[in-house]
């Protein structure tokens, strides 16, 4: 059912475009390789997911995407250069206020769900590591909320694009997983916020799966590697949200 509030697809012949330059880009700049194609449903409602080490992985899901997709993502940038800034925005997404509640950003993604469209969000909610983290609570509440199948991809190098270096492509790897879910939880408070945490636990080890295991952090198998990743589970936003 259409959304005049929330239209799904939009800005088609822009988005166009700019999917046609990051495959440009992606073809001049990397070595990129996709695996698990295949995995890829038909169509919507479809909630893609994936690890966020760099401010260039929503890139990398319009490259490999076939759909018309809608983000859901942080409203201030601070890991992104300035010159870049202005791809999100020209791309259009619905912004999250990090540390605070955003109800315009879940009600976008929940109207583009009951349209059969494709909603991507990053669980970790921000780019500040280049280990995996806990999921924070939207991407859970967006599943359990709305019931669509999770698409879990994981992502590898980009964040070892910049700075641009003559001669060398980054070697990038995309790897797409089996779509999984849904999830429903029951309850309220304290219950409903415990199964929303393991909710959240298992978009992330579906997504720890697709990536390499010194990147895994905290769904690790290995003690080492959780050990290390200790201290990045903080979440900046906690004491300082966005928009305020």
């Amino acid at each position: 059912m259409a959304q005049p509030e929330f239209p799904y697809p939009r800005r088609r012949l822009l988005r166009w475009v700019l999917q046609h330059l990051s495959r440009l880009a992606f073809a001049l700049l990397t070595d990129f390789r996709v695996f698990g194609r295949e995995n890829l449903p038909q169509k919507g409602p479809l909630l893609v997911v994936g690890n966020h080490f760099s401010f260039s992985d929503p890139v990398a899901f319009v490259r490999v995407l076939p759909w018309p997709i809608e983000f859901i993502g942080g409203f201030e940038m601070p890991n992104a250069p300035d010159a870049v800034k202005f791809i999100p925005k020209l791309w259009g997404y619905y912004p999250v206020f990090r540390g605070a509640y955003s109800r315009y950003a879940l009600r976008a993604a929940e109207a583009v769900l009951a349209q059969d469209g494709v909603v991507g969000v990053f669980p970790e909610a921000g780019n500040w590591a280049t280990v995996l983290r806990p999921a924070r609570p939207g991407a859970a509440f967006l599943a359990a909320q709305t019931g669509a199948p999770i698409l879990p991809i994981g992502l590898a190098g980009l964040e070892d694009i910049f700075p641009l270096r003559p001669g060398r492509r980054a070697p990038v790897t995309v790897r797409i997983g089996r779509p999984f879910g849904p999830f429903r939880v029951q309850g309220r408070g304290r219950a409903r916020r415990h199964q929303l945490e393991k909710v959240g636990h298992r978009i992330m080890e579906h997504i720890a799966e697709l990536i390499p295991p010194e990147k895994r952090g905290h769904y690790s198998d290995d003690p080492a590697v959780r050990a290390a990743a200790q201290g990045t589970e903080v979440y900046p936003w906690d004491e300082s949200p966005e928009g305020m």
